[in-house]
């Protein structure tokens, strides 16, 4: 199983995206989520000065973040940088738009994005829509400018099984984020590779799944505050979508759903309140307080993040990985520097 690196975009992340590569990680990501952290592209252009080897990728871009155009010369740009070494992931925003209070675009508009993102970064033509215009466009810059030679990977987020199939028609990998559960990676990988093959697509495409891992010491509890703090921030995540997609959250138990009414009531809010995206995404992504540890229940725990003995965690990667999963991204947001050397020690196993 390759493991990769993943981190809030801010001036800095260079010096991480360095210990990375020197730790021998495939990949170094960060999130593109306007209002919430630093631009992704000027976190990764400094990292791809800094670096020589590890892929650098956006986890994940979305349709109503940039225009096609911009978002494919963003990346193009990248990839004069660090040639062949960028990851392209493309979702629907649910993070992005809903901490902008607004609504995540929908399949189709992700499907006909990420196919003209592929097009442009590959120096095709493609049909660029304003309203009733249509117009073909494509690279006009070329030469210092962008890099359309060298491949970029492309990855479509998916969360259910209709993303997974765009990800099989369009013949890229599949990204997810907290997704654990190796029958939901089956279903997965069986419906990607089914509409691959169905649209004459390579069905080879890897698969990513972004999350936390916790190695625990002897005799540590699983539900301790090391281990909540490890994977605090993708326990808090999930609470957050619920406490915003008020539809998602009643599929959680009833100890989960009184959970999202507490965090709703510390954030001084309502699910209803038009205004709540202020402040439901405080610190989003970022190591939870003290405060919040609470909210971060035992199911959370067990669902969302790698906690675990090294023999347990062993076996949790395995399933994962026979389920059709490729590279774990791991979060670090405790002490990155410490808990990347600890990371790599751990997966390169006791001969390493």
């Amino acid at each position: 199983m390759r493991t990769g690196i993943v981190v809030t975009a801010q001036p800095g992340v260079e010096e991480l995206a360095v210990q990375a590569e020197n730790l021998g990680f495939h990949s170094f990501w960060v999130y593109d989520t306007p209002m919430l952290h630093g631009d992704p592209f000027v976190a990764l252009a400094l990292c791809a000065k800094a670096t020589s080897r590890i892929k650098l990728g956006v986890g994940v871009t979305s349709p109503a973040l940039r225009s096609a155009p911009a978002s494919a010369t963003a990346f193009a740009s990248l990839n004069a940088l660090a040639p062949g070494r960028v990851i392209c992931g493309v979702g629907t925003g649910n993070t992005a738009r809903r901490s902008l209070g607004m609504p995540p675009t929908k399949m189709a508009e992700l499907e006909e994005f990420t196919a003209a993102l592929q097009g442009l970064c590959t120096g095709r033509s493609i049909e660029y829509r304003e309203g009733d215009r249509v117009r073909d466009v494509r690279f006009l810059h070329v030469g210092p400018y962008v890099n359309s030679t060298d491949p970029i990977e492309f990855l479509v987020a998916a969360f259910g099984l209709k993303a997974a199939a765009i990800a099989g028609r369009l013949g890229t990998g599949v990204i997810s984020f907290g997704l654990l559960d190796p029958e939901t990676w089956r279903a997965f990988d069986e419906t990607r590779r089914k509409a691959a093959r169905d649209a004459g697509m390579p069905d080879d495409a890897d698969s990513y799944v972004m999350t936390s891992l916790h190695v625990l010491d002897e005799d540590e509890d699983p539900y301790g505050d090391a281990a909540r703090d490890a994977m605090g921030h993708i326990a808090l995540a999930l609470l957050t979508f619920a406490a915003d997609n008020p539809s998602f959250g009643e599929g959680l138990d009833p100890q989960e759903r009184e959970a999202v009414q507490r965090l709703l009531e510390r954030r001084g809010t309502t699910a209803t309140d038009p205004d709540r995206h202020n402040v439901l995404y405080t610190n989003y992504l970022g190591r939870i307080s003290p405060a919040e540890r609470d909210l971060v229940l035992p199911s959370l725990v067990d669902k969302l993040g790698l906690v675990g003995t090294p023999d347990r965690l062993a076996e949790r990667i395995a399933a994962i990985e026979s389920a059709g999963v490729d590279e774990l991204v791991i979060q670090p947001v405790i002490d990155p520097p410490r808990e990347m050397a600890r990371l790599a020690e751990f997966m390169a196993g006791p001969d390493g």
